[in-house]
């Protein structure tokens, strides 16, 4: 990192509220309102310190509609810088961990409001799916996507109803889907059943902490999930960490849009993903990138993302999990 740069980067994190905003980002992408709940600060206050923190490249801005999300610089000099400051800023320290405790307290209520979108639509969640995009297209790209691989052990992270372990039951020898949703899981388990896909089981489980040891899938699908993530970042690393040498992930999500009404009636929480964002983030957790698959619609085009173990699994890892 050049002197000038260095520079640049302390001048803007030297001061309180800076620090604040720069140890809250490094917990996970927040908006400004959250931001400003967090801070109790005003919203145009907050608005010009993560201008500085942006200018200076700690912090990475992603305008979405009338939202804008702030995180940890990703590429660049900044990257580096951000987290070094992140990690030397005392946990302990009263001040954060009362922004912490606030932190925490947003996220739960991000939580309740997803969990209670769900539970009111579990029974009919394919129904809302398919309002915006058409699924045979999408399933047919999406068995594509894993064309020629063989898949002994199958992951499907967010598996709502349970759709796509059905459509991989002439494809996988096995097959777990994981949801925090209980609802959602009991609308799988009956789906499977009477599908016959005896080889596949569901369970209750966090994408941010699988419950699987490393290494151990061959293939894993994020379908329709990660606009619903605080964290895509995270989700994207902790299925790398147990992508087998030479297997793959795909993620099948929606490209940026417009359409506000999807978070208001819907809980999104991200309206859709940039190719190079989720490349970014491939790359970041050591996965290698390949051509995504763009499914045009109107208003939304679903995209399919793909990233490749690498065969010798020459990356950094998590700390291993165990199975539950």
């Amino acid at each position: 990192m050049h002197t000038d740069e260095l520079l640049a980067g302390l001048r803007a994190a030297g001061e309180p509220t800076r620090l604040r905003l720069l140890a809250l980002c490094a917990q996970g992408e927040l908006t400004v309102s959250e931001l400003t709940q967090i801070l109790g600060q005003s919203q145009p206050r907050i608005s010009r310190h993560l201008k500085l923190l942006c200018d200076a490249g700690l912090l990475d801005r992603f305008p979405e509609g009338t939202w804008a999300f702030y995180r940890l610089a990703e590429r660049g000099s900044g990257l580096e810088l951000s987290r070094a400051l992140a990690r030397l800023v005392a946990p302990d320290d009263p001040l954060l961990a009362q922004d912490s405790a606030r932190l925490a307290e947003v996220k739960r209520a991000r939580q309740a409001r997803a969990e209670a979108y769900f539970r009111a639509n579990a029974a009919h969640w394919n129904q809302i799916r398919s309002l915006h995009v058409a699924e045979a297209e999408v399933e047919g790209a999406l068995l594509a996507a894993f064309a020629g691989r063989p898949i002994r052990q199958f992951l499907d992270i967010g598996t709502g109803t349970g759709r796509i372990l059905e459509l991989f039951k002439e494809r996988a020898e096995r097959g777990i889907g994981i949801d925090l949703s209980r609802e959602m899981l009991a609308v799988a388990r009956a789906r499977l059943e009477d599908a016959g896909c005896g080889q596949f089981q569901v369970r209750h489980g966090d994408m941010y902490h699988l419950p699987f040891a490393a290494r151990s899938v061959d293939a894993i699908s994020i379908h329709q999930v990660l606009h619903y993530a605080d964290e895509p970042a995270a989700a994207i690393r902790e299925a790398a960490r147990v992508l087998a040498p030479g297997g793959r992930l795909a993620v099948v999500d929606f490209a940026p849009h417009q359409l506000e009404e999807l978070r208001e009636e819907h809980a999104h929480r991200r309206l859709g993903f940039s190719h190079d964002e989720v490349a970014a983030w491939c790359e970041s957790a050591g996965l290698l990138p390949a051509k995504p698959i763009e499914l045009k619609g109107d208003p939304l085009t679903v995209t399919i993302w793909m990233a490749d173990a690498p065969a010798q699994a020459a990356r950094k890892e998590a700390p291993e999990r165990t199975a539950a």
